[in-house]
Order: structure tokens, then C-alpha cells, then sequence
């Protein structure tokens, strides 16, 4: 397998190089378009914005990206940037991630790139390897036919493929049904996003009661734009959500899961949440939760989440087990209090755990998180509570900090004492404990003899 400036299976001669895709980066940003390039038929022109009217440079698109572009172009195929990368690009942000749309079939795509291999079965995608990332390319595609009669709308088959046009109506919103095509570097709107985009609009591409039924997911998405870009829903779309909150229950659990994590990630939490809670959307999903948080029942959760999103946004990881305890937490603290009303007296630690244990297994199990992830809650929320009351024996506190969910728990008690003003001090004594300890076994570590050199004979 050979291996050429990053790509697997690339031949010399077949970039001709990279030098010229390189100086592509560089500038010539207005560059006429290749003889050969496809060009689009009138009707599924759309609004076309010259390169001179919009803000997308190629030095800010990846490398590896580009050259894909190039070469779907250069083989005689429609090669277009999609999706949100556009809508990040247009908005001077920086893309998650750059997705490519082409009308290139999976086939054709895997014969022009050694180093690709086809996946999905509900949909057929391209992944191209690289060995610093990975571009994934789609075919255009359009909506699957249906019957007229049919009454249920949820999508199961979404492989057939279509045009620019359709693939841009078969997406979800506006905002991210935009192209920037590589042949001319134009930015191409079959279907409105760049206005909702310049009115911060998250506005559902269609009808939005029918988008809704096909995929309830998208509820949830648009939740996600809102609160990711500070964007206001537009009120036929947040009407349709409004009317169709619990279809979300027919949606697949573990999607909806990650999507739930998704939004805690990201540093934008506060805005989600309260938006999940102000649309309907939380009660299917997170029964106990919401009932635990309505009418601001537990006013230090939105603190905790205000705290929680400055330290994501600091750049600092939280693991997922304790963005999922943050929030189980206050229908947890309620349950809790509510056990030791009906017994009248306070649980001892033992039994706090259990409890806990009992109470989070069922929810755990409808979330469909995986074993590993409900063991990573059990054993951070069990810590917490061990945190609170810590052990008296300074051997057994020395172990505790070494113990796997110690970290865990110690980030999930800074979230919720900066937030309740409560345990503020039982906090900065186990940070501050453990800075000790650790770098006491820093100190003591052994070095690595420093290696003899050889003498020459």
C-alpha cells in the first residue's frame, strides 16, 4: 500500500499533484471553473452567491477535504461541501466536521479512492481515510417514495438517489442545506437557508408536521441549533413541535440518548435544556427529571448547568457518566429526601447507595445506555455520597483518591457545590487533598536511568 503526502493508495502523478491543490489553499480563491465541470440545469440552479459575495475561503477547508472535492470534480462529477460545515464557514465559525455530497454513486466513489470503503445499510455512505482524519461523501439523494394513503410516515428506507435539488429538500433545515461548490467556489441555496441564516432562523425544510413524523430526532435538533447558534425557532416549526413531543418516544433510544448527550457536551446546555422543558419534549423523554426541575423546584440545576457549560467552553472534558448524573441529580436529591421522610429517619451511606443503585437501573435501561456507561453513573453518584462522608482512616483517604470514579466524583461535586453554595468546603478539602497526593507520587516516582552510550570499538 503506498502512501503519499497523508493518503493511502494515492499514485504519483495522480494529484499532480498536491503542489496544486496546496496552491489552491494558498489563494486563486477566484479562480474560473474547469471546461469539463457539470454544471447544474436551470431549473435546479437556485440562488448562486459568487465567491467575491461570500466569506468561505479554501484555507480555511481542511487539506485532506479539498483534495477529495478536487478529484470528484477532475473525474467528471458535481462536488459540493454540505451540510453544516457551510452554515459554520458562512458564519466565520469553525465546522465539527466536513461532509461532502457528490453525484458520484458509492461504487464510483470506492473505485476513484483506494483508501475508502462503503458503509450503511439504510444509507449508503463513503468513508475516505486519511490518516489524520476521516471525510465522508454522500450521494445526492431524494426522498423515498410513498404511498398516499400511507399513514406512517417514519423513515426506514433513505437510499434512493436523486439530484442537488431533492438532496437539499430531503434535509432538515434550512440553515444546513447549503453547497459550496468546488468547481466555481460559489455557495449554492436551493431552498432559502442563506435568509434564515442572516434572521437566525431554524426553520424545518417543508412541512414540518410531516419532517417531524419521518424523523422525531429532528425535534431535538432543532432544539440543538437554537441554543448552539443563539438562533430562534421559527413558530410553524415549534408549533409542529409542540403538537408532536411524544412521537420523539418512537424515535430509536440510543440515538436519542447521544442526542441528549450531545447537547449536555458542547457548552451550550443551559439553553437546551430549558428549551427541551419549555417545548414538551423533556416529559416523554426524562419523565422523573422533569418533574423534579418544574416550576424551578431545583433552582441550582440551571446553575449547574451554567457552570457546567463555562467549563466545557474552558476546554476542559467531562466525561459522559457525569453529564448524565448532573441530570438525574435533582430527581435523585428528591427521591432521596423523600425515602428518608417515609422512614423519618437519615439514610446511613450503605443504604444511600443501594437506594440509588435501585433508583437509577430502570431509567438506564429505557435510555438503552450501554453496561459500562450505567456502571460509570452507579459508581460516580456512589462516590459523591462517599465524598460527603469521608473515611476517618488517612490510609483509606489516600486510597480513595487512587479509586477509578474518584475523578468522577469530584467533578460532578464541584459542579453541584459551585451551583447549591452547599459542600463548598468538603469540596476544596478533597481538590486540594488530592493535589497533594498526587504530587507526592510524582515526587516519588522513580526515574528512568538516563541510557549509557556505547563505546566504539
Amino acid at each position: 500500500m503506498s502512501e503519499r503526502n497523508g493518503e493511502w493508495g494515492v499514485e504519483g502523478g495522480e494529484w499532480e499533484n498536491v503542489a496544486e491543490s496546496q496552491a489552491a489553499i494558498s489563494d486563486a480563491d477566484d479562480l474560473a471553473p474547469t471546461p469539463h465541470s457539470p454544471l447544474p440545469t436551470p431549473e435546479e440552479s437556485g440562488v448562486i452567491i459568487d465567491r467575491s459575495d461570500h466569506p468561505i475561503s479554501r484555507r480555511r477547508i481542511p487539506e485532506n477535504v479539498l483534495k477529495v472535492l478536487y478529484r470528484l470534480h477532475r473525474s467528471g462529477y458535481r462536488a459540493y461541501l454540505c451540510g453544516g460545515s457551510v452554515r459554520d464557514l458562512l458564519m466565520n465559525g469553525t465546522p465539527k466536521d466536513f461532509d461532502i455530497a457528490t453525484d458520484a454513486h458509492p461504487a464510483e466513489i470506492r473505485r476513484l479512492f483506494r483508501n475508502s470503503r462503503i458503509i450503511g445499510r439504510r444509507f449508503r455512505l463513503v468513508h475516505i481515510i486519511f490518516q489524520d482524519m476521516l471525510v465522508e461523501v454522500a450521494t445526492f439523494r431524494r426522498e423515498p417514495e410513498r404511498s398516499e394513503d400511507a399513514e406512517e410516515l417514519l423513515i426506514t428506507d433513505d437510499n434512493t438517489f436523486g439530484s442537488p435539488l431533492q438532496d437539499a429538500r430531503r434535509r432538515d433545515f434550512t440553515i444546513n442545506a447549503l453547497f459550496y461548490n468546488i468547481a466555481d467556489f460559489s455557495v449554492i441555496d436551493y431552498i432559502g437557508g442563506l435568509e434564515d441564516l442572516e434572521e437566525k432562523r431554524v426553520r424545518v425544510i417543508g412541512d414540518p408536521d410531516v419532517r417531524f413524523r419521518e424523523d422525531p430526532v429532528r425535534m431535538m435538533r432543532a432544539i440543538e441549533f437554537a441554543s448552539r447558534l443563539g438562533f430562534e425557532i421559527e413558530p410553524a416549526t415549534y408549533a409542529a413541535i409542540l403538537r408532536h413531543k411524544n412521537d420523539i418516544l418512537k424515535a430509536s433510544p440510543p440515538r436519542v440518548s447521544e442526542e441528549i448527550l450531545d447537547l449536555l457536551r458542547r457548552g451550550w446546555s443551559r439553553g437546551a435544556v430549558r428549551l427541551l422543558a419549555d417545548s414538551g419534549l423533556l416529559e416523554p423523554l426524562l419523565p422523573e427529571v422533569c418533574k423534579a426541575i418544574a416550576s424551578d423546584r431545583a433552582p441550582y440545576f440551571w446553575k449547574m448547568l451554567e457552570v457546567l457549560d463555562r467549563t466545557v467552553q474552558a476546554g476542559r472534558k467531562i466525561s459522559d457518566p457525569v453529564l448524565l448524573s448532573v441530570m438525574f441529580l435533582p430527581w435523585i436529591l428528591e427521591e432521596l429526601e423523600r425515602e428518608e421522610a417515609r422512614r423519618e429517619s437519615r439514610m446511613k451511606i450503605g443504604e444511600v447507595i443501594l437506594f440509588i443503585r435501585e433508583l437509577i437501573q430502570p431509567i438506564c435501561t429505557r435510555m438503552s445506555l450501554a453496561a459500562g456507561t450505567r456502571h460509570q453513573i452507579e459508581t460516580a453518584l456512589d462516590t459523591l455520597w462517599r465524598l460527603l462522608e469521608p473515611p476517618a482512616d488517612r490510609r483509606a483517604q489516600f486510597r480513595f483518591v487512587y479509586r477509578e470514579p474518584f475523578n468522577d466524583a469530584l467533578a460532578l461535586l464541584e459542579l453541584y457545590a459551585l451551583s447549591s453554595g452547599k459542600y463548598v468546603d468538603v469540596f476544596r478539602q478533597w481538590q486540594q487533598f488530592a493535589q497533594r497526593v498526587r504530587r507526592a507520587a510524582d515526587a516519588e516516582a522513580p526515574k528512568s536511568p538516563a541510557k549509557r552510550r556505547r563505546r566504539r570499538r
